[in-house]
């Protein structure tokens, strides 16, 4: 399936509508535009292969350049607007992008990265240059004649690092309409087709938002994306559009159950029929309110950029199971330890993916190499456990296991549990350096609206989690902070709050010195 099917048969068909302004692009309007814009790509000589980048924020014109890319055999590159020019700059030499695509919106971030191949903007002319959509009118607006099938080439967040590129290998002559695993998903779970309303919350440069987008339009639904985030807007737009399907992130249901009851109760939602979240671990007590507000509907899936396998968990299962991400849909999970050898049900350890899609990390072998065991299982850096079910339940990601007096403690489950405190609205658990144990548990909290902090407070939370966890996995410092460093996906920046601590311990023992 592809968008220029139902171009074809029903042109008139909005594709893409904005939730706040009501702008829609139609089926007919997008495949002549990426049509046209797949022509001016081979004009710059952009062939098969090659790379270009896109630094858009959500718009319509962001599906027209990626199908645009898609159809001329391209990889494309959607980055995020919000990185420094010092990051992009990289990205853009990174990727090897042959060309960049930006508005006046993200004109200042592109400037500031200084790249020295030609930057095509969509909206008004910078200085002489002639906005895309003139630039692109000349050209037919039917496929070009070696049309091929091109993919997207998304790049980590880099929260444990410079961010990598991931990408699929590229296969000449792949046709456009190829099979994507999760159109099976979309299909055969969730019951998606043509009829489908889907809302995009978040920014189209990440994986999820992104891929399930234009696997929405591969079916021939329609796309309602928010420029940006609100917690009331986001029920407005799903009671207006009659949005039958949404995706969101843990942070996103925080903030949609923080609305007054009278809020929340005066939006019809009666139209969604599928609520799905990723992108981070959902606190059990949240997850648990929404399942209690809009029923039945929620589910949760577990996979990454690198596309190299999916678990998926439903309501009901997910009420029996609460915490597990649920078991392998695509690929086949198993958990190894150090070793490398299997480790049987209820033993913490590396979760791989077995059977599914190979990717590589652009221009970084030795990393693409780090992801896959001697068997050719491939990890995304995420601990966890099966249970004797076959369900996947994860602990932490790899790097931020805490090693105190030489235990290793997982903070996804401490975070877990101070999520039920009723004072916590977001909580973030790492090590710090600690000069006895090497490394101490750390929380850092973010209060929910009204609540105050104080060390009483702190020392309440640290008996909440001793009572729970155990003197050895209990906090040893709360502290608090106003937001946590979340992007937008919900994605939390830890590494971020242990470099802050271990900076802040280097210049103590400097001090003490």
């Amino acid at each position: 399936m592809h968008p220029s099917i139902h171009a074809a048969t029903h042109p008139g068909k909005p594709a893409c509508i904005m939730a706040e302004t009501g702008e829609a692009l139609t089926y007919g309007e997008l495949d002549a535009r990426s049509n046209q814009l797949a022509h001016f790509l081979r004009a710059q000589d952009v062939m098969p292969g090659d790379t270009i980048a896109i630094v858009l924020e959500n718009s319509p014109c962001l599906f027209i350049s990626a199908w645009a890319a898609q159809r001329a055999g391209v990889y494309f590159a959607c980055l995020s607007y919000r990185l420094s020019g010092n990051d992009l700059d990289y990205i853009f030499r990174d990727s090897g992008a042959k060309l960049v695509i930006g508005s006046q919106a993200t004109q200042a971030v592109i400037d500031a990265a200084a790249f020295d191949g030609p930057v095509l903007y969509v909206d008004a002319p910078q200085g002489e240059q002639r906005p895309l959509g003139e630039l692109i009118d000349i050209y037919p607006a039917t496929p070009i004649a070696d049309e091929m099938a091109g993919s997207d080439m998304l790049y980590s967040s880099g929260t444990t690092g410079r961010p990598k590129g991931v990408k699929q290998p590229f296969v000449p002559d792949l046709p456009i309409a190829r099979p994507s695993p999760l159109l099976g998903v979309a299909q055969t779970r969730f019951g998606m087709g043509p009829g489908s309303v889907y809302l995009s919350p978040a920014p189209l440069y990440h994986a999820g938002p992104l891929r399930w987008s234009m696997l929405v339009q591969r079916l021939g639904g329609t796309v309602v994306v928010m420029e940006k985030f609100d917690a009331e807007a986001a029920l407005a737009s799903i009671e207006r559009h009659r949005v039958t399907v949404a995706q969101w992130v843990p942070t996103h249901f925080s903030r949609l159950l923080q609305l007054p009851d009278t809020v929340r109760a005066a939006h019809d939602l009666s139209s969604l029929t599928i609520a799905l979240h990723a992108a981070a671990p959902c606190p059990v007590p949240v997850k648990q309110r929404m399942l209690d507000w809009w029923g039945p509907i929620v589910h949760e899936y577990y996979g990454g950029t690198e596309n190299n396998g999916l678990t998926m968990i439903g309501p009901e299962e997910w009420r029996q199971k609460p915490g597990s991400v649920g078991r392998a849909f695509v690929g086949e999970v198993k958990i190894c330890g150090e070793d490398g050898a299997t480790l049987p049900a209820g033993a913490i350890g590396d979760v791989y993916f077995a059977g599914g899609q190979k990717f590589e990390y652009h221009n970084d072998p030795a990393k693409t190499r780090s992801a896959y065991n001697d068997q050719g299982w491939s990890t995304l850096g995420d601990i966890g456990y099966l249970d004797a079910d076959g369900y996947l339940f994860l602990t932490d990601r790899k790097n931020f296991t805490i090693i105190s007096g030489g235990v290793n403690i997982y903070p996804q489950e401490i975070e877990n549990a101070l999520g039920e405190h009723p004072a916590i609205a977001d909580v973030a658990v790492f090590g710090a350096p600690d000069p006895d144990f090497g490394e101490r548990v750390v929380a850092v909290a973010e209060l929910i609206a009204g609540v105050m902090a104080s060390d009483e407070l702190a020392e309440d939370i640290r008996r909440f989690a001793r009572d729970r966890l155990g003197g050895l996995k209990a906090p040893k410092q709360v502290d608090f902070i106003d937001a946590l460093p979340r992007e937008p996906t919900g994605k939390l920046f830890k590494k971020k709050l242990v470099e802050d601590y271990r900076q802040r311990a280097e210049h103590g023992n400097q001090a003490a010195g």
